[in-house]
């Protein structure tokens, strides 16, 4: 072997084992700032009902219980939860899986026995600096356990909803438009009358990645199952691929961003279907079984190590919850160039019903968690 060539493998190797580590970082970090909050808490003496766990596992870890409703602190609103949504979030910290999460949450326990991040709601009462929101304002947005009567949010992490939406729509588009938003417009910096391809367009993030493409100009193509076909095409796709009867990786079309909620081809056979300078963004992928110690975290190590020796870009996205994003999906809802897909509804004692469904990856749109009130 010349010396050239040892040199060149050398090379690669530290260059793999940085993305390695960087990914793992980026892995850290994303359940770090996706975590409920650890801001010191004030007790208003009264009981609510909420979800709550006190073990890792399955969803029969999860209970129904009274624990005391907390006063927000100054930066805080404290929101009446009139509807919730599930996402996979909600299931790997549940199972505490995969086991890198767990740096956070608790190596053996969970430290926080708390579910849901998704939330819409009235303002029931404002933190000392809150300057934007007032008691019986209807907003949504997120809340770390929001599978609860009540929740505590950030000012900056809510917005008021649109007086089109229902509290269940408001409820399922946080986390799930956000990241369709996110994935499109700053990872995959979509253009009009780019040829976009939405792989998973029927669930919970494709629902919504379909829309917002859509508003912006492209040509899009979802991919989804047979009984999703209609659905996908009658939310505003150009093109709709059955993955039941076609391979859309050894087709002749080729595309300028591809957004990828499943993960399920090679990122080879992805780059067969890409133009020379085109996009590809993985946002999800993969089940409560797979890999334990990063699960889905498998598929962006790949598409980092890809990405600096082609031409085309691979990478992932980690959503960021903020309210200049919020307000921009609030733009479309009013205009209705986007409306959120709801599958199936759940009430609060009939969460672990809900994420059992979730965890088994064929909701069409979003699973939304449905809050009554005895008063």
């Amino acid at each position: 072997m010349t010396s050239t060539g040892t040199s060149t493998r050398t090379l690669l190797k530290k260059r793999s084992t940085r993305i390695v580590l960087l990914v793992l970082a980026v892995v850290f970090a994303t359940f770090w700032f996706a975590r409920p909050a650890s801001t010191p808490l004030r007790g208003s003496g009264e009981l609510m009902k909420a979800i709550v766990y006190h073990d890792y596992g399955s969803a029969d870890v999860l209970r129904l219980g009274e624990i005391e409703k907390n006063l927000p602190n100054d930066n805080q609103v404290l929101v009446k939860v009139r509807a919730a949504a599930a996402n996979p979030l909600d299931w790997h910290y549940m199972r505490g899986t995969p086991y890198i999460v767990r740096m956070d949450s608790g190596l053996f326990k969970p430290k926080v026995g708390r579910l849901g991040v998704d939330m819409a709601g009235v303002v029931e009462a404002v933190g000392r600096n809150v300057t934007r929101f007032k008691p019986g304002d209807e907003v949504f947005g997120t809340g770390g356990g929001a599978f609860a009567e009540y929740v505590l949010a950030s000012e900056s992490k809510v917005v008021l909803k649109p007086a089109n939406l229902t509290f269940e729509q408001a409820a399922a588009v946080p986390v799930a438009a956000l990241t369709a938003l996110q994935g499109l417009r700053d990872k995959g910096r979509i253009q009009p009358g780019q040829k976009v391809l939405i792989n998973g367009a029927s669930g919970g993030v494709g629902t919504f990645a379909v829309q917002i493409a859509r508003s912006f100009g492209a040509d899009v193509t979802g991919v989804c199952s047979t009984r999703n076909v209609d659905m996908v095409r009658a939310l505003g796709a150009d093109h709709v691929i059955d993955y039941t009867r076609e391979d859309f990786t050894l087709g002749a079309q080729r595309y300028d961003l591809i957004l990828d909620n499943v993960g399920n081809h090679s990122l080879l056979a992805f780059r067969r279907v890409m133009n020379p300078k085109a996009n590809y963004v993985l946002i999800g992928g993969g089940g409560p079984d797979d890999g334990r110690w990063i699960g889905p975290m498998a598929g962006p190590v790949k598409a980092l190590m890809l990405s600096p020796f082609v031409s085309q870009e691979f990478g992932m996205l980690l959503a960021s919850i903020n309210q200049a994003d919020l307000a921009i999906l609030t733009e479309l809802m009013e205009a209705k160039k986007v409306t959120p897909v709801i599958d199936r509804t759940y009430t609060l004692s009939e969460v672990p019903a809900a994420i059992r469904y979730l965890e088994e990856g064929h909701a069409r749109g979003k699973v939304v968690i449905t809050v009554e009130h005895g008063n």
